[in-house]
């Protein structure tokens, strides 16, 4: 029988982590720069529409819902980092292979298109500065080989340099913020950006779907409930603290590059600039050295976004393997590190088969491979948080014994419900905006499609295992329902009921 590996976290015993270093390592898995930096400028390109910053702001609220109900239910879930934990207890365990296969899909999607960002990233900064011009895919593989060798050992970056990356980003944003409403295009601060007419313009596909993808990692507070303090108000309040407080990041500094462009010209100067638009931004009114400093940030952020991405796979890997639920060997780790090699492997040479694909094709790294990947992602996240809402829903409505407020157990998640499938359903509808005029089109259809594909798969397999494997199906979601808190002293005395 394997061994559980040693999964990489906070080296904190339980009953450590407050509210404000709980949001903190939320904040820095969402990546800040790298969504600004990397995907504000080609969601601007691609879709051609100005109001990416009030489409964060209707993204925040739509999330800050949702996370009412998930952290609520999350003091019931054996591990509550996973949405297929969510929806096993929700909506069954068939549901949750079926999540689980989706979530493999969406993350890898996302983690090697930033393949993509970082080869253009890097060929960018490095011809600049000094004079090596390298195309894009050689400094994507460099990238790919020193993530290969990390994610054989297990090595993520400690919480601490995450968050010293993360202060330093925010730095950056906020003299991008200051800079471009100190020097405005054409001599006035334009609210464009910010203007909710502006989202009924052409290109809302794109928006919802590079904005969609920039949360990714946010939710993640509850993963560290075990070493939270308080943990059923402090979860709630961090999940809350860094939605908010990442939207509103975002917001800012996607308004800020309408402001220093000109609201009409940020698509066109965007397209130009790529994922230098920032550093071009800063340059002009910060000085050179302080785009260098804002380039260099944008690369380690992105590659620490593919590292912590690659883990993350991995242990989704390694944890259906270990289940049965995919090949066993998926589950074995290395006898030396007790680290899931083999999970390891396998993400990183689907890595490369993509990156050597998308190279070997001529495609573009940043409109093609980034661009189409993170979309793809971002579908089935959207599809994910969308379940997982259903799940908390139907999970509360069964179990009535169960202390929770009404506006936790069925308000919130009635309304992120709505909320989640009103965005699917339009990212859906306008998906082809994303595609270059020059892309293939069965793309239109293929690539929003195969999450819908994949979660079939995976609710076939599931009760495939729930016939064949009923040994290895009642281990999918596992764990027992924690004990029904008791009702407050307050609550009963109210009640007539002696203290």
């Amino acid at each position: 029988m394997p061994t559980e590996p040693r999964i990489p976290g906070i080296p904190l015993r339980p009953g450590r982590l407050g509210t404000g270093r709980l949001a903190l390592f939320a904040i820095a898995a969402a990546a800040p720069l790298t969504a600004v930096g990397g995907a504000v400028p080609i969601m601007y390109a691609v879709s051609g529409n100005a109001g990416a910053a009030f489409c964060f702001l209707v993204l925040t609220i739509v999330l800050a819902v949702f996370a009412v109900g998930y952290t609520s239910m999350s003091r019931y879930v054996p591990n509550p980092g996973a949405f297929s934990s969510y929806i096993a207890k929700g909506l069954g365990r068939a549901g949750a292979v079926a999540a689980a296969f989706v979530a493999l899909l969406a993350y890898n999607a996302i983690q090697i298109g930033l393949y993509g960002l970082i080869g253009a990233i890097l060929g960018e900064f490095v011809g600049e500065e000094f004079a090596l011009e390298l195309d894009w895919w050689i400094w994507a593989l460099v990238a790919w080989a020193v993530v290969s060798v990390l994610g054989v050992l297990q090595r993520d970056l400690s919480g601490r340099v995450l968050v010293i990356l993360l202060i330093l980003e925010l730095l950056v944003l906020a003299a991008l913020v200051v800079l471009a409403l100190d020097n405005p295009a054409g001599g006035r601060v334009s609210v464009t950006g910010l203007d909710p007419g502006s989202l009924s313009a052409t290109g809302l596909g794109a928006v919802l779907a590079l904005g969609a993808a920039a949360f990714v990692g946010v939710e993640s507070a509850p993963a560290y409930r075990s070493q939270a303090r308080n943990p059923r108000h402090t979860v709630a309040r961090a999940s809350h603290l860094a939605i908010v407080a990442t939207g509103a990041c975002y917001a800012l500094s996607a308004w800020a590059l309408t402001v220093a462009t000109g609201p009409a010209n940020t698509a066109t100067v965007a397209a130009v600039a790529g994922p230098g638009l920032v550093a071009d931004v800063l340059a002009r009114h910060g000085g050179a050295t302080l785009a260098v400093v804002a380039q260099a940030l944008l690369a380690t952020a992105v590659l620490a976004a593919l590292l912590g991405g690659h883990n993350a796979v991995t242990r989704q890997l390694y944890g259906l393997g270990f289940e049965r639920v995919l090949p066993g060997r998926l589950g074995r780790v290395g006898v030396r590190r007790g680290a899931p090699v083999a999970a390891s492997l396998v993400q990183t040479g689907l890595a490369l088969a993509v990156l050597v694909g998308f190279a070997a094709a001529g495609r573009d790294p940043v409109t093609e491979l980034f661009t189409w990947l993170t979309a793809m992602g971002a579908v089935g996240v959207l599809l994910l948080l969308t379940l997982t809402s259903v799940a908390v829903l139907n999970f509360f409505n069964h179990r009535p014994e169960v202390v929770e407020a009404r506006w936790r157990r069925l308000v919130a998640p009635t309304l992120a419900t709505m909320g989640l499938s009103v965005v699917l359903v339009v990212l859906l509808a306008d998906f082809g905006t994303l595609l270059a005029p020059g892309a293939p089109g069965y793309l239109r259809g293929l690539l929003p499609g195969l999450p819908g594909l994949v979660a079939l798969a995976g609710l076939l397999w599931g009760l495939a295992l729930r016939s064949s494997q009923p040994e290895v199906y009642a281990r999918v979601g596992g764990g027992a329902l924690e004990p029904v808190p008791a009702p407050h002293p307050v609550a009963v005395r109210r009640a007539g009921t002696p203290a």
